[in-house]
Formats: structure tokens, C-alpha cells, sequence
């Protein structure tokens, strides 16, 4: 005869001191599934346009993967260049997809796997003059841009570029497309420039100058002016490009330079991959992230991408793999019953209802986080807190009016040159 016993350990549910976090509250589970088949560190990534479930992803040996995420699986694996693959991004019709690398390359390749017997070959292949850093396609026409040396435009049909647009001598690390007026482009150099062109003259429109270098930028889906850049000094930047003298947000969470940034669909969010091994979402109008992931395997992120149904987020880095994550933490995934459906509305008008209640407000913040990023965090802390006394102190013993108040957003500007 077999007996079931109930056994409850109080351990599981009781608290050892007041200050520990109540037992009861469920931990959100965000992390969802690792896709490794990598055999170096994963330098890119590229969303197909028309199929929620394919993804491609680019690696420093040069080899290209596509992915099936309902699978969770790789359906193609391509050896596309020698060296890295710098860059990579999908036509918007999603028939093909185009990819950079370190062999002076440009490559378009079919989306489709070739035909039993047929060899692995791309459609064209351009041979360029110098290493392209970054690539991007138009939103509505066969035209696509590349950067390296200079920021060039390129006809699908030609070998040669329609334009080439500079501003300075820099190496220009990445260019992005604006999804709405689609002849718009911002480019990012390492001489800390953010420049902005307008395809159809042959001279750039306007650059601003940060303190530090602007790692890649990405445009607002729904809002055509405004655009978030990932510098290295361990903030994101939201400018509106009408008024680019201050940023309309500053968002300081990371401990270090943040790598990649990419939007949600519905453009109130977006995403940051940063070397400090987490990845943070951040609303648009906040200047702090509401979401931190990591875990122990994964290492410095270096690209990410919001998943185009607006629930999903993928992350690459260092270490090989691809990481699946949920863009909200505690959603539950499948079909809900209409029950659920009411308690979970319910449940969430009474955090909205309740979110300025102490208690409520510690539970609804708090994050685990890394030893390694909770000392550092506090470690800025002081150094900042220091930097605030030592102008306090400055401004008490100077004649007044000689050390102005600089806002935070300003700080950050250095120039802003049209």
C-alpha cells in the first residue's frame, strides 16, 4: 500500500527577519530557452520581416545561422565570410537577407535553403575597398547603405555605390534607416559623432558631439523624429533630431558601455545589450530600466533584438549562444482562459492602484541582481554623490553667478554642428 504524506517546511514560507522579502511572492521566471550551435562569440543578429519565427544571427568566424525559435532549433548554417561578420540585415520584402564582414564583402544571399545538390552560393557579392563595419536596408525600396571608411548608398543592381556621404575622417561603426521617413539615416562614428543624412541630397544634415563614443543608435518605430543612441559611457540617449543641442531622456542604469540598443514595435520601450553581462528594458519617458536580465553562464552582450509580436526578446553574446527571454517577466505564455484572462486585468489595476504604497513599491522594484553589477551600482553611486558635493562646495566659494547650474541632460553635449 503506497501513503502520500502532505509535508509543509515552514523554511519555504516564513520569513527569518522583517526586512527579508515576503516568501509568498512569486518569482517571474523571464528566461526561456538558449539556442547554441555557435562555435565563436555571436557579433549580430537581423529579424526576418515577414515570419515572426525566423531569425538570423552572425558570429566572429564568419558563419551565418537562420533559426527556427518555435523549434528552437538551426534550419541553415552558412560559412559567409573570413573573419567577422560585422553586419547583417534581411530585405523588406524577406526574400533575402545581405551580410558585411571583415573580408571587404558585401553578400546577399536567398532567405531559402538551396535545392538538394545545389552549392551554397550567394546571389551577389561585392568586393569593396575597405572593411565595412555595419549595414542596413531601406524600408520600401532595393536600396541599402554600408559603413566603414564613409557612409555608402547602394543600389541593389549595381556593383558601385549611387553615393558615398562623409563628415570627418572616423571609421563609422553603425547606420540605421529611419522606419518612417524612410530616406532619413543616422549614422554613428568613433570620433563621438552622431551624424544625420538625408538620402536625397548628397551632403549630410546635421552631427552632434557627446563626451563619449556612440556604440550603434536605433530609430522609434512610431515616432519619426525621435531616435535612442548606446554610448559608452553606460547611458542611452533619446534625442528628438529637430532639437538635438539636449536629449530629451537620459537613462543611466548600466554599469558599462552599453553595446546595442533596439525598439519594440510599439515603440513606448526598448531594449539595451551592455558589457556589463545583463541586458535592461527601459520605457521611452523613464530614465531608468523597469527590467534587468542576466544569468551566470552569460557574458558581455554585444547585439539584441525586440521580437516583432512585441513579446519576446533575443540576445547574443560572447560566450556562443543566443538567449530567448519573455519582454514581460511574470506574463504567463499560451492560451489563457477567459477567467485568467479577468483575474490578471484585475490584478494589474491593483498594482496601478496601489503602485505608491511603500510596501508595493519595494516589491514592484526590487531585482536580483550580480554581486559584481550591485558593487559596482553602488560605486557610482558614491562617485556621483561625491561629483554633486565637490560643485556644491565650488559654487558656496566662487562669486555667485560664475559656476552655473548645468542640467544633467546637457552635461553630456558637447557640440551640435548643422
Amino acid at each position: 500500500m503506497r501513503v502520500k504524506v502532505l509535508s509543509r517546511n515552514p523554511d519555504d514560507y516564513v520569513r527569518e527577519t522583517k526586512l527579508d522579502l515576503q516568501r509568498e511572492r512569486v518569482f517571474a521566471k523571464p528566461f526561456l530557452s538558449s539556442l547554441d550551435g555557435h562555435r565563436d562569440g555571436v557579433n549580430c543578429m537581423a529579424k526576418h520581416p515577414k515570419s515572426l519565427s525566423t531569425v538570423l544571427s552572425g558570429a566572429c568566424d564568419g558563419e551565418v545561422k537562420i533559426w527556427n525559435l518555435t523549434k528552437r532549433q538551426c534550419i541553415r548554417t552558412i560559412q559567409a565570410h573570413e573573419g567577422f561578420v560585422r553586419g547583417m540585415c534581411a530585405r523588406f520584402c524577406g526574400t533575402s537577407f545581405f551580410t558585411v564582414g571583415d573580408d571587404k564583402t558585401v553578400k546577399q544571399w536567398k532567405m531559402e535553403s538551396p535545392e538538394y545538390g545545389e552549392e551554397e552560393e550567394p546571389i551577389h557579392t561585392i568586393l569593396g575597398k575597405t572593411v565595412y563595419t555595419g549595414i542596413d536596408h531601406h524600408w520600401k525600396e532595393p536600396v541599402f547603405a554600408t559603413c566603414g571608411h564613409q557612409v555608402d548608398i547602394w543600389d541593389e543592381q549595381r556593383t558601385s555605390p549611387k553615393c558615398s556621404l562623409t563628415w570627418g575622417f572616423d571609421s563609422i561603426s553603425s547606420v540605421k534607416f529611419n522606419p518612417i521617413e524612410t530616406y532619413l539615416l543616422g549614422s554613428c562614428a568613433s570620433d563621438r559623432n552622431i551624424v544625420l543624412y538625408d538620402m536625397r541630397k548628397s551632403t549630410p544634415l546635421k552631427k552632434v558631439i557627446l563626451n563619449m563614443r556612440t556604440n550603434t543608435l536605433c530609430w522609434n518605430p512610431m515616432e519619426a523624429f525621435i531616435f535612442t543612441a548606446a554610448n559608452e559611457d553606460y547611458n542611452l540617449y533619446t534625442f528628438d533630431m529637430r532639437f538635438l543641442e539636449s536629449p530629451v531622456m537620459v537613462h543611466m542604469d548600466h554599469v558599462s558601455a552599453v553595446l546595442d540598443v533596439d525598439y519594440s514595435p510599439t515603440g513606448k520601450e526598448f531594449v539595451s545589450a551592455s558589457f556589463d553581462k545583463s541586458i535592461r528594458i527601459f520605457p521611452v519617458d523613464k530614465g531608468h530600466s523597469r527590467e534587468v536580465y542576466h544569468t551566470k553562464r552569460m557574458q558581455h552582450v554585444i547585439t539584441v533584438k525586440w521580437t516583432s509580436d512585441n513579446k519576446y526578446i533575443l540576445c547574443g553574446s560572447d560566450e556562443m549562444n543566443i538567449r530567448l527571454w519573455k519582454a514581460n517577466a511574470s506574463e504567463k505564455l499560451g492560451v489563457l482562459a477567459p477567467r485568467e484572462k479577468a483575474a490578471m486585468n484585475y490584478n494589474q489595476k491593483l498594482k496601478e492602484k496601489f503602485q505608491f504604497h511603500p510596501q508595493i513599491r519595494r516589491i514592484a522594484r526590487h531585482r536580483h541582481l550580480p554581486k559584481s553589477i550591485y558593487w559596482q551600482i553602488k560605486e557610482q553611486r558614491i562617485m556621483r554623490e561625491a561629483r554633486r558635493r565637490k560643485e556644491m562646495n565650488r559654487r558656496k566659494h566662487s562669486k555667485p553667478g560664475s559656476v552655473p547650474f548645468v542640467p544633467e541632460r546637457k552635461k553630456h553635449i558637447v557640440a551640435v554642428v548643422k
